[in-house]
């Protein structure tokens, strides 16, 4: 599918300097800048979604975390049905580090893989 994108997600203090940084310095176009908390770039097949702290990926864990630059960066994995791969990864014994949190843009929610990097599952709204 060489049209498809890879989205990866990183968490930024500062989403318009972000953006300009990756617009400037790394050929990125700006998909899209909803308001201030998030925005997405784009470059080839790779869709950076750059998330501020008020977005909604930027909300504390259940156990106190707050998600930040350098530590929460992940794989973001789009679904159709969040509910669906929830159970299934769940029954299968993965560690998910939240509940399902559902913001303007969709549903998203946190597991780690054995190493405890995080991975992002997401159901854009609507779907």
């Amino acid at each position: 599918m060489p049209d498809e994108l890879v989205n990866v997600r990183y968490m930024v203090d500062d989403v318009d300097a972000a953006i300009d940084f990756y617009t400037t310095h790394f050929g990125f176009t700006l998909r899209s800048h909803p308001g201030p908390p998030f925005a997405d770039v784009v470059r080839g097949n790779l869709r950076l979604l750059l998330s501020g702290p008020r977005s909604s990926a930027g909300r504390p864990m259940p156990d106190g975390r707050i998600p930040e630059p350098g530590g929460w960066n992940r794989l973001h994995f789009i679904v159709d049905d969040i509910a669906a791969e929830v159970e299934r990864l769940r029954a299968a014994g993965v560690t998910f580090r939240n509940d399902v949190v559902t913001g303007p843009g969709g549903r998203q929610i946190l597991l780690e893989d054995p190493a405890g990097n995080p991975i992002e599952l997401f159901q854009p709204a609507g779907v």
